[in-house]
């Protein structure tokens, strides 16, 4: 059987979120979230954000997120700014447009925003005969793989702040981005700088589920009533809020992401030396090597990844390590790669 570097929710769950889920069995609760599962799991996210006022919201996916948040803070006329590669502008089939905002891109290479970007698309849009830009979209970690620095961030935030911009960030890999070697934010950097931003469990250990943390007290008028308008309201919400709490106990979040990337930096250390190149630094759980199209073909006959630019002779690929990816599977891709630069 293949083993899978496509992306970090290949695996079911870590065994202590499933431990947590069998535990509590067919004792009864609270339904909406409003259980104690799931207010002890979001008072653990609050103290970890420094946010004690913050509103945490835990909902089933990253794209019913985006959507519900971006769609909550948004007026009929106005717009989202986004890196031309981010999600909501590539992989949520157009969940965005589809609530009435258009999403304006700025180009970037490695998946980041800067304040220039956002300068220049505010300039451009000047007057009532176009959408107005209200909400900038990052996310950390990017697209590539690449982290937000602090510098990087407060610039943005500083930015959004001076034109009445809402800052939103998409944390689907937060836990792989805050353990980075190269990252010099944290949890409470991020909600000290973000109106809201969420930490992805789909991608980190959980079953499934996001955690939205909502700082801006505008944005958090009315928003369970959104998120039930939305669909995205679960009666059950224990089961995402009881997951959220184990994760977030005894550091098993940071420890899952901590082993993604440390997986990661071994498979790049291991495919520079034997003379490859990368297309973006290591820096999460996230690379994109460059290998020769039959080198590729050799490899897919025993592991699956996904293409990330393709030429005639030469491919960029996106390998993805989780907090489950064994590290002899990582040896094994290595010695293969070795054998077929032999």
């Amino acid at each position: 059987m293949k083993h899978s570097f496509k992306s970090d929710y290949c695996e079911l769950a870590h065994p202590s979120v499933l431990a947590a889920l069998s535990a509590v069995g067919n004792a009864q609760f609270e339904g909406y979230g409003l259980d104690e599962y799931t207010q002890s799991a979001a008072e653990l996210i609050r103290l970890k954000a420094a946010a004690p006022d913050a509103e945490v919201h835990f909902i089933s996916g990253g794209t019913q997120l985006n959507l519900v948040l971006i769609s909550a803070a948004l007026r009929p006329h106005e717009a989202v700014i986004s890196p031309e590669s981010g999600h909501i502008s590539v992989h949520e089939t157009g969940a965005i447009e589809a609530t009435g905002h258009k999403i304006c891109t700025a180009k970037s290479k490695d998946g980041k925003l800067r304040a220039a970007d956002i300068e220049a698309i505010i300039e451009a849009h000047s007057d009532e005969h176009m959408v107005s830009p209200k909400l900038v979209y990052i996310s950390q970690s990017t697209e590539t793989g690449q982290v937000y620095t602090k510098a990087e961030l407060s610039a943005i935030a500083d930015t959004c702040r001076r034109n009445a911009l809402y800052l939103f960030v998409d944390g689907a890999r937060i836990g792989a981005a805050v353990n980075s070697p190269d990252c010099d934010l944290d949890y409470a950097d991020i909600a000290e700088a973000a109106d809201a931003f969420y930490i992805g469990g789909t991608k980190n250990g959980a079953l499934f589920g996001e955690a939205l943390v909502i700082c801006n007290k505008t944005l958090k008028t009315d928003f369970r009533s959104i998120l039930k308008q939305r669909g995205a309201l679960l009666s059950k919400g224990a089961a995402i809020g009881i997951q959220f709490e184990a994760l977030m106990k005894d550091g098993l979040f940071e420890t899952n992401a901590s082993h993604a990337n440390a997986m990661a930096l071994k498979m790049a250390n291991g495919i520079t030396e034997a003379g490859y190149e990368l297309l973006f630094p290591a820096q999460t759980n996230i690379i994109i090597p460059l290998f020769p199209n039959d080198a590729i073909q050799t490899l897919r006959q025993q592991y699956d990844f996904y293409d990330f630019e393709k030429t005639r002779t030469i491919t960029s690929v996106r390998l993805v390590t989780s907090w489950a990816t064994p590290e002899r599977k990582v040896d094994e891709f290595l010695e293969d790669l070795r054998n077929i630069k032999q």
